[in-house]
């Protein structure tokens, strides 16, 4: 695995010239945010030895080089998810080699169902802690010493001081930040009535298929992550609704702006991109 990461390294350095400090993972109908990036280099990932191709509807499949806020970053459009039949490895293989790439921190997002019963459809809620429902850890198997240690700490799996420049920034722009616990599990189902009853009972604020295996894998190579949940359907006790895919995809692109203006402000304002 060590080698493989080293090659898709190289390769990636030969191909631009950008040395990015940002790492960003775009969710479901959340790609717009690429648009805001002065573009120097779109790398699809089919061309990148050893990357996994993405088979979700709404995940574009390239890797985008560029400048946001005035820094360096690079926007991963489209993640790989446990459920489409990769392995947990090879879910945060990109992650990995971004962070051999050089990048300081970690910007995540995803659509997500909110169970909150406070929460609206659209709302933006920065994620300040988890629940793993997923059946493995990327982490599993023998450690990749060169990354971090066998048993990384999870104390503080999102960075506090990146959640307070996102509330500052938030309140700037005069945009509706919310903060609650992100829920993770295999999918692709969505849940039950059951099960969201269940999820909102243990304390969960929204629910979601992603991020945290990359949160893992960030915080076991020491990578302060900062992720933001897209509330695209709300399923509280007495209106459990259908939900489908599409829907989830209009709802993200409709609150993508807001989201695109909170990451903005952020990495301008964060202490990791200096």
């Amino acid at each position: 695995m060590w080698k493989k990461l080293t090659e898709t390294t190289d390769y990636l350095l030969s191909r631009t010239n950008i040395r990015p400090l940002t790492g960003i993972v775009l969710g479901t109908g959340l790609g717009g945010l690429v648009d805001e990036i002065g573009i120097a280099d779109k790398i699809p990932y089919s061309e990148i030895p050893n990357f996994p191709v993405t088979t979700v509807e709404g995940h574009h499949g390239n890797l985008i080089f560029g400048h946001l806020a005035g820094k360096p970053v690079v926007a991963m459009q489209g993640r790989f998810h446990y459920y489409e039949g990769y392995s947990m490895v090879d879910t945060v293989f990109p992650l990995r080699v971004l962070k051999l790439m050089g990048i300081r921190q970690a910007f995540l997002s995803n659509a997500a169902g909110g169970i909150n019963p406070n929460f609206e459809v659209g709302n933006l809620m920065v994620i300040r802690d988890h629940i793993n429902f997923f059946p493995e850890s990327p982490l599993r198997g023998k450690n990749i010493d060169q990354l971090g240690t066998r048993f990384p700490d999870m104390s503080e799996p999102y960075d506090q001081n990146l959640i307070r420049v996102a509330h500052n920034v938030a309140a700037s722009l005069g945009i509706t930040l919310r903060e609650g616990v992100y829920l993770g599990n295999p999918g692709p189902s969505f849940e039950t009535p059951a099960e969201y009853t269940h999820y909102r009972m243990i304390g969960a604020d929204a629910i979601g298929m992603s991020t945290i295996p990359e949160v893992l894998a960030a915080r076991h190579m020491g990578l302060p992550v900062f992720a933001v949940s897209v509330v695209t359907n709300v399923a509280v006790p007495g209106n459990f609704l259908e939900n489908t895919h599409e829907d989830v995809q209009i709802a993200a692109n409709q609150a993508a702006s807001h989201m695109t203006q909170l990451f903005k402000g952020v990495i301008s304002e964060s202490p990791y991109s200096i």
